[in-house]
């Protein structure tokens, strides 16, 4: 014999709610559900902060090799060069005041700074 079947034929067994006690029950359900789904959010935030931080320590890693190869270059006694500059109308030392500046107020640091042409601009 089927023990489903039997559970089924057993009058004990079922029972029928009234409209008090089974407004009860779906809203005992409903809590269940979304306190369910607010642990899985919370399980993800918190995977989600413990990735960011891994990906955040990779960004920054290979920030720091690549500033080796200039500091390398003025080591080893050779001229680290990064390009040709135009200068359009100035001369070199008022050109290297521009860069100066340019460096100082971008907070970057001048060998990370490329200029393609400096241009005197004349007032009219």
């Amino acid at each position: 014999m089927n023990p489903a079947l039997v559970i089924l034929s057993v009058e004990d067994g079922l029972r029928q709610y009234g409209v008090g006690e089974a407004l009860g029950v779906a809203l005992f359900t409903w809590a269940i559900v979304f306190a369910v789904l607010f642990i899985i959010f919370v399980c993800i935030r918190v995977f989600g902060a413990v990735v960011g931080s891994f990906s955040k320590k990779k960004d920054t890693a290979p920030a720091a090799p690549t500033a080796a190869p200039a500091a390398a270059a003025e080591d080893s006694g050779e001229e680290f060069s990064s390009g040709s500059l135009k200068l359009k109308g100035c001369d070199e030392k008022t050109a290297a005041m521009i860069m100066a500046i340019v460096s100082d107020n971008t907070g970057i640091p001048l060998n990370e700074l490329i200029f393609k042409s400096i241009s005197l601009v004349e007032e009219k």
